[in-house]
């Protein structure tokens, strides 16, 4: 597996994104309060002093053909997507990007997610084209530094749950679904600190939200492919999740 990008290698409709990948931080950033900000900064640095922090990747796959329509991506372009099988310690039941911890022989972040993307999802990595390396993200409560890996393929082939005590759903998820302005809302834990409410999709087998939800809300934003979304749709996280698997709560669902 290849551990270098290459971005020049992306199509032409994903280009303003592969070009502004430095925006996303940022863009990501934007929708969390200022007190929630300083609260992850301060437990990075904790987590540093303690030496607690640990590497990972997460393989950010965007499938579809090189060629489309001006103005956006081709209609039938999806984001390779996972569910967290329930057994787990960390995050069980959450939608993801494939990815997890590096080991020690991993050359890097990008070979660390693609062969975790490999491993839970079964997808033929010698078909993808990683193209970007997105910043480092802190993630508090596991104390995991994660590096988003972007890349394209225009046809990755089959994918599938490799380990059911890993992954419950293995799903290539319609870019549409995510674009959709009916399938958005924002999410929040409900929980005795102050309530913060994140950008979450809801789609027939999966509520995406989360570190998840954040990355691809601020990947739409920078692209220019978000549409106008009602941001004041806001729901407890378990009340979100009972309406998984309900159609008639929301707009056009994934394949």
């Amino acid at each position: 597996m290849s551990s270098t990008v290459s971005p020049g290698a992306a199509p032409a409709w994903l280009r303003p994104l592969v070009d502004n990948v430095a925006a996303v931080p940022d863009a990501y950033r934007s929708r969390v309060p200022a007190d929630v900000l300083a609260a992850i900064t301060a437990a990075n640095e904790s987590a540093t002093r303690a030496g607690t922090k640990r590497d990972a990747a997460v393989l950010v796959l965007f499938s579809g053909p090189a060629e489309a329509p001006v103005g956006g991506p081709p209609p039938d372009t999806d984001l390779l997507v996972t569910v967290r099988a329930s057994t787990l310690r960390n995050h069980s039941g959450q939608a993801a990007f494939p990815g997890g911890v590096s080991d020690p022989e991993d050359d890097g972040p990008v070979f660390t997610a693609l062969r975790e993307a490999r491993e839970e999802t079964g997808v033929d990595t010698d078909r993808l084209t990683p193209l970007a390396v997105l910043d480092r993200m802190f993630i508090p409560p596991t104390g995991f530094h994660v590096v988003p890996v972007l890349a394209y393929s225009p046809d990755p082939g089959p994918v599938r749950v490799v380990d059911p005590q890993e992954a419950a759903i293995v799903a290539r998820v319609p870019l549409r679904a995510f674009i959709n302005p009916e399938n958005r809302l924002m999410v929040y834990r409900d929980a005795n600190t102050s309530r913060f409410a994140g950008p979450a999709f809801l789609l027939n087998q999966m509520l995406v939200w989360g570190f998840t939800g954040q990355v691809i809300s601020a990947i739409l934003d920078v692209a220019g492919w978000a549409q106008p979304w009602d941001t004041d749709h806001v729901r407890e996280l378990s009340e979100a999740m009972a309406l998984v698997g309900h159609p008639s709560q929301y707009g056009e669902a994934q394949q």
